[in-house]
C-alpha cells in the first residue's frame, strides 16, 4: 500500500509541486495575492481529489490481493486436505497390515514351540530303544525316528528363520507408518497454520512486526509445491512398497507353514506306520515262538515217558537175559555125559544173544533220548529267551514309545 502511494504522489502534476515551491517563497508586496490564494485552494482541491482516488484504488487493491490471497489459502487447504486423507488411508492400511504381520508372527512362534514336544518324544523313543538287542537297533523304525528327528528340527529352524524375517518387515512396515504419521502431523500443523490465515484479518493481528522477517525465512526453508508433494508420494510409495513386501511375505509363510506342517504330519505318520508294522512282526514272531515253546514242552514230556518207558523196557529185558543166562549156568551143572547141546540150550543161548543185542538197543535208544531231551531243553531256553526278548521288545514299542507317541497329534500350523 506504500508503495501504491509513493507512486501515486510521484504521478502528481509536477506544475503543483512547482507551485508548492513557489508559495514558500517570500511574498512582493503588503497584502496577499488572491490570485495565488486561488491557486492554492485549487491546487489543495486537486491534491484531495487525488488522495481520494488514490485510496479508493488502493483500497480496491487490498481487496483484490485479499480475495486472491483467500483462494490461495483455500487451494492450498484442499490440497493439504486430499494429501492428508491419501495418508491417512495409507496409515490405516499399514496398521491393518502390521497387525496382520504380528498375528502370523505370533503363529510362527506357536509353530516353533509346537516342534519341541515331538522332537522330545522323538529323542525319548531313539533312547528307550537302545535298551533292545543290538541286532535290533538298526532297524526301519530306528530309520524313521531318525528322519522324524531331522524333519522336525529342520522346521523349526526354518520357522525361526522365517519369524527374523517377519520381525525385520514388521520393522519396515512401522517405519513406514511411523513416516506417514509424522508426515500426517506436519500436514496437520501446516492445515491449522493455513486455516488460520485464511480467518485471519488485519485487525485480528496481533503484533505486525512479527512479520518482518517472514520473506528471509519463506527463501531460506521453502520448498517448492512439487517438492511438497513428492515428499508425500515418496511416504507413500515407500509404504506401498513394503505392504507389497508384507503380503508376498505373508503369501510364502503361509504356504510355508501348509507345507511344514504336511511334511512333519506325514513323517510323523511313516514313523507311526513303521511302529504298527514292527509290533505286528515281534507279536508273529512271538506267537510262533509260543507256539513253538508248547509244542516243544509237549515233545521234551513225550520224550520223557518215552525215556523211561525205555528204562523199564531194559530192566524188564535184563530180567528175562538174567533169568536165560541163570538157565544156562544151572544147565552147564549137568553130569558131563548129559552136557548135551540139545535144542534147549541152543535156545537158550540164541535167547541171550537177542536179549543182550536188544538189550543194547534199548540202552543206545534212552541214550538218544537224553540227547533229545538236552537238544529240546535247550530250544526250549532259547525260545523262552527269545520270548523274554520279544515281549521286552514289544513292549518298549508298544507300551512306552506308544504312550509317549500317542499324545502327538500335527495339526495346521
Amino acid at each position: 500500500m506504500i508503495s501504491s502511494c509513493m507512486l501515486l504522489c510521484n504521478s502528481l502534476n509536477p506544475q503543483w509541486r512547482e507551485m508548492s515551491h513557489r508559495d514558500h517563497s517570500p511574498q512582493q508586496g503588503a497584502g496577499p495575492n488572491l490570485v495565488d490564494l486561488e491557486v492554492m485552494r485549487k491546487r489543495s482541491e486537486l491534491f484531495r481529489a487525488e488522495c481520494t482516488r488514490l485510496m479508493l484504488e488502493t483500497d480496491k487493491t487490498c481487496k483484490r490481493m485479499q480475495n486472491d490471497d483467500h483462494k490461495q489459502l483455500d487451494q492450498r487447504l484442499r490440497d493439504v486436505q486430499f494429501l492428508k486423507k491419501e495418508l491417512e488411508l495409507k496409515s490405516e492400511e499399514m496398521i491393518v497390515e502390521i497387525d496382520v504381520l504380528v498375528a502370523l508372527q505370533s503363529r510362527v512362534v506357536k509353530a516353533v514351540e509346537a516342534c519341541k514336544a515331538p522332537l522330545k518324544v522323538t529323542m525319548v523313543c531313539l533312547e528307550e530303544r537302545k535298551h533292545l538287542p543290538s541286532e535290533w537297533l538298526h532297524d526301519e523304525v530306528e530309520s524313521e525316528l531318525l528322519k522324524e528327528a531331522e524333519v522336525i528340527e529342520r522346521v523349526a529352524s526354518l520357522l525361526q528363520s522365517v519369524e527374523k524375517q517377519i520381525t525385520e518387515q514388521i520393522r519396515l512396515d512401522r517405519s513406514a507408518k511411523y513416516r506417514l504419521e509424522k508426515d500426517l502431523k506436519e500436514k496437520f500443523e501446516a492445515q491449522c497454520i493455513d486455516n488460520s490465515c485464511a480467518l485471519m484479518t488485519h485487525n485480528s493481528i496481533n503484533n505486525p512486526e512479527t512479520t518482518e522477517n517472514t520473506e528471509i525465512v519463506l527463501l531460506s526453508s521453502a520448498v517448492t509445491p512439487t517438492q511438497w508433494v513428492d515428499v508425500s508420494e515418496i511416504n507413500m510409495a515407500t509404504a506401498e512398497q513394503q505392504q507389497a513386501n508384507s503380503r508376498c511375505l505373508r503369501a510364502l509363510v503361509e504356504s510355508l507353514l501348509e507345507q511344514t506342517a504336511s511334511d512333519l504330519k506325514e513323517q510323523v505318520q511313516a514313523t507311526t506306520a513303521a511302529f504298527q508294522l514292527k509290533i505286528r512282526e515281534i507279536k508273529s514272531a512271538k506267537s510262533q515262538m509260543e507256539d513253538q515253546l508248547t509244542k516243544i514242552l509237549s515233545e521234551f514230556a513225550s520224550l520223557q515217558r518215552i525215556r523211561e518207558d525205555l528204562h523199564v523196557a531194559v530192566v524188564e529185558s535184563e530180567g528175562v537175559r538174567s533169568l536165560a543166562q541163570a538157565r544156562l549156568a544151572l544147565r552147564r551143572q549137568r553130569p558131563g555125559k548129559e552136557q548135551c547141546h540139545d535144542a534147549a540150550q541152543c535156545r537158550l543161548l540164541a535167547e541171550v544173544q537177542q536179549l543182550t543185542a536188544h538189550i543194547s538197543t534199548l540202552q543206545e535208544a534212552a541214550r538218544r533220548s537224553d540227547e533229545e531231551q538236552r537238544a529240546l531243553r535247550r530250544s526250549q531256553v532259547e525260545l523262552q529267551e527269545g520270548i523274554e526278548m520279544k515281549a521286552n521288545s514289544l513292549y518298549i514299542d508298544e507300551v512306552v514309545c506308544g504312550q509317549h507317541r500317542e499324545p502327538v497329534v500335527i495339526h495346521g500350523f
